[in-house]
């Protein structure tokens, strides 16, 4: 590939094929740039939906896309699979492959969950910010509420039956408003020897309220909405303490085999690739161009960027934020290559706050708009359902809101990973070891018996 010229075409190098990233792709279309597509994973996801995947409404495939297909008819893209290690003299570095040389770079490498310095805290209480995590809670769940169905103890039973999220934002609010609606609602009466009333789902926020981003009487809306769905909320006091058998909130223990953290996020450590000073939240601050200082070649964009905003805040954490600066680097590299003005500095155009909290009830906050209730959960699937990739998703994904809607019924319950699978639930959860073992030693008998029926020249 080569340019009239002669000379080889300029080469753009995307590290992250999230909204930010695959937005600078989309826009980059017949530049005549070269683009390598860099990500950790063979696919795009919809990260505002993994809380579905994690409670049982939706099922992985519909929430992520492999990154291949959504390249197939861009040839000048190629998409890498890697683990970025490191930037250094104008070639990426990855694990285990050749360096990547770059003429200029593109950081969208996003976020992940920030436990504030408590190294321990992950094992016990994963965050969501992958399918993984989301299979991981899904799984821890559904298993809790299996093992509490055979637990004798009364002690041992309600911890298993107690659900904490830590975390009153957006993410925290979802999580707790569908583990509530799953436990009191879609599984009544499909376990024998416990109460579906009895499930206790905590929510755990260290500030003043839950969606604290809101206006307050939305905050106040989506408090007592909770509080009516039978969930209890813990406001006002942080967590002070973690451990495999439940969480400390000041003087109080809960005791609890399931605990989600949705407290807060950290930017990826690409900083350090580039040397640069990042925010105390890992962020690199960009210029009006999304440029880093003294990197006139390399774009900093979406979760990883400490972008201004307006009255001293910064450009939000949000797919729409991510979205626009892609848009907005796409067009500023399209101009550098036609030796052309780049556009103005970005301006971020805020698309409102939204939040759902239950089955038909939601909260949404645009300018001076504010709306609550049914309408509000209408005009939240809608506007994600907008943001999904393919008409078939967007029609799987509305089927399946409106079938849990009318009928209470979510689809994606199977346990489907091996009972001694590696996310260690026996070592990090202690008192759901006893299903989890007596599942291994079920599947190494059948191994054992089905090697043994196995003709000794099968092959």
């Amino acid at each position: 590939m080569q340019t009239q010229n002669g000379a080889p075409p300029h080469h753009v190098v995307v590290i992250g094929a999230g909204f930010a990233g695959l937005q600078v792709v989309k826009t980059l279309a017949g530049s005549g740039a070269r683009i390598t597509l860099i990500d950790r994973k063979n696919y795009h996801l919809f990260q505002p939906l993994l809380y579905q995947v994690a409670s049982t409404i939706l099922s992985p495939s519909e929430i992520a896309w492999p990154i291949r297909r959504l390249m197939r008819n861009r040839p000048e893209v190629r998409t890498v699979m890697a683990q970025v290690v490191g930037v250094k003299d104008g070639r990426v570095l990855v694990e285990g492959g050749d360096p990547i040389p770059y003429d200029t770079l593109v950081l969208a490498t996003g976020s992940e969950p920030a436990y504030f310095g408590h190294a321990d805290w992950p094992d016990v209480a994963p965050g969501l910010k992958t399918l993984e995590d989301a299979t991981l809670i899904r799984r821890r769940l559904l298993l809790a509420l299996e093992q509490a169905e055979v637990e004798p103890d009364p002690d041992r039973r309600r911890a298993l039956m107690t659900f904490a999220v830590i975390g009153g934002g957006p993410t925290g609010v979802e999580l707790v408003g569908v583990i509530t609606e799953l436990a009191h609602r879609t599984l009544r009466n499909e376990f024998r020897q416990i109460d579906s009333d009895e499930v206790r789902v905590l929510l755990i926020e260290g500030g003043p309220r839950i969606l604290g981003h809101f206006p307050e009487s939305l905050s106040k809306y989506a408090q007592d909405a909770l509080a009516s769905m039978g969930a209890e909320l813990r406001i006002g006091k942080p967590v002070t303490g973690l451990t495999r058998e439940g969480v400390q909130i000041g003087e109080d223990f809960f005791p609890s085999a399931t605990v989600i953290w949705a407290a807060g996020v950290a930017a990826s450590p690409a900083a350090k690739w580039l040397g640069v000073a990042a925010d105390r939240s890992g962020r690199i601050p960009v210029g009006p161009d999304l440029r880093v200082e003294g990197h006139p070649n390399v774009f900093v964009i979406g979760d990883l960027a400490a972008a201004a905003w307006s009255e001293g805040t910064l450009v939000p954490q949000l797919a729409p934020a991510a979205k626009q600066q892609g848009t907005h680097v796409g067009r500023t590299i399209k101009a550098d290559l036609k030796g052309r003005s780049g556009p103005p500095p970005f301006r971020y155009r805020h698309a409102g706050n939204l939040a759902t909290i239950g089955r038909r009830s939601a909260v949404v906050h645009y300018g001076s708009l504010r709306l609550t209730g049914a309408l509000a959960w209408w005009i939240w699937g809608f506007a994600h359902i907008l943001f999904l990739i393919g008409a078939r998703n967007r029609i799987v994904v509305a089927w399946s809101w409106l079938w849990t809607y009318l009928r209470g019924q979510n689809a994606a319950r199977l346990i489907v990973d091996p009972p001694d699978c590696a996310d260690g639930v026996a070592a990090r959860h202690p008192l759901l070891a006893p299903l989890v073992q007596q599942g291994a030693t079920r599947a190494a008998g059948t191994r054992t018996k089905s090697a043994q029926d196995l003709p000794h020249d099968s092959k």
